[in-house]
């Protein structure tokens, strides 16, 4: 990244913010929830091959909204398993969130919640450094793979921690969305070159074809009303433009040019489309689901 521009992930208040209105403007979570409900039990049938207790490893959890669905949809899978899920999330803020809902729920006494906080990385580190053995069912990385160094080396470890009929679950950007045509014009200028900050499924799915590795994959139909982000000044407007481009306070630190081609970028047709005085953004999604390293 321009040594002038600096990232979102740097202010984890701000990212918080922007991350909250980027979740309010979006049918992000909802078409999330789609899937779980969907088609995600189908995914789930088959792991477990009839064991008692299950393994679930949660990659960048978050504050666990998303983790406690699917949770509840691999209960409704497989009644009167118990389940030892593993919390991997740096941020102490959501992990605080997330225990916070856990203690608001009933009906969890069958899940042991293990909370680590850290990276995805740092797991890798501790999972090796305990020489765990144990392989796990079902593995979820949900919108995470843009903050690691190598999204293909974390893809590979986890899928490796696998047993057997186990799955892993990744949801990202789609190479297709308006995220993958503003990444492509604009990586040099606002990705940081230390994580994968603009990987997409399509990158992921060009790894797997060239390994010969098999998935199935779903589209994750969404969108995001960005019309706030046109009119200068909005405070709405510049947290989800911090957002849009991973950069902290992207308007008041990025070129005249830089701000005015972005800005040019999101409401091209290739991004949004304009309806009714709103300019809506394609956020499409897509879930890849990968089996056991045979």
């Amino acid at each position: 990244m321009a040594s002038s521009l600096k990232s979102l992930v740097n202010d984890d208040d701000r990212y918080q913010k922007s991350f909250q209105l980027f979740l309010e403007r979006s049918s992000e979570h909802q078409c999330m929830r789609d899937f779980i409900h969907n088609k995600l039990p189908d995914i789930l049938a088959s792991i477990g091959d009839g064991k008692s207790h299950l393994n679930v490893i949660g990659v960048g959890s978050g504050a666990g909204e998303i983790d406690l669905e699917m949770l509840s949809e691999l209960h409704k899978k497989h009644p009167g398993v118990t389940v030892d899920n593993e919390v991997v999330e740096p941020s102490r803020q959501q992990l605080y969130n997330y225990k916070v809902l856990v203690s608001q729920k009933p009906d969890l006494d069958y899940i042991k919640f293990n909370w680590n906080t850290m990276t995805a990385s740092e797991f890798e580190e501790h999972w090796k450094a305990e020489k765990a053995t144990k392989k796990v069912d079902f593995i979820h990385m949900i919108q995470m793979l843009y903050y690691v160094k190598d999204p293909e080396a974390t893809v590979r470890f986890f899928q490796g921690l696998l047993g057997k009929n186990g799955k892993l679950l990744i949801i990202l950007v789609s190479g297709k969305s308006g995220w993958g045509k503003l990444w492509r014009t604009y990586r040099a200028q606002l990705c940081q070159p230390d994580i994968s900050q603009c990987v997409t499924t399509g990158d992921i799915k060009s790894f797997l074809d060239s390994k010969g590795v098999r998935y199935q994959s779903y589209e994750l139909p969404s969108q995001m009303d960005i019309t706030e982000c046109f009119t200068e000044g909005d405070e709405k407007g510049e947290l989800l433009l911090d957002f849009l481009t991973e950069v902290l306070d992207f308007s008041n630190t990025a070129s005249p040019e830089l701000r005015a081609g972005v800005l040019e970028m999101l409401r091209h047709p290739d991004c949004s489309v304009e309806s009714n005085g709103k300019v809506i953004f394609n956020n499409n999604l897509e879930a890849i689901a990968l089996d056991q390293l045979s």
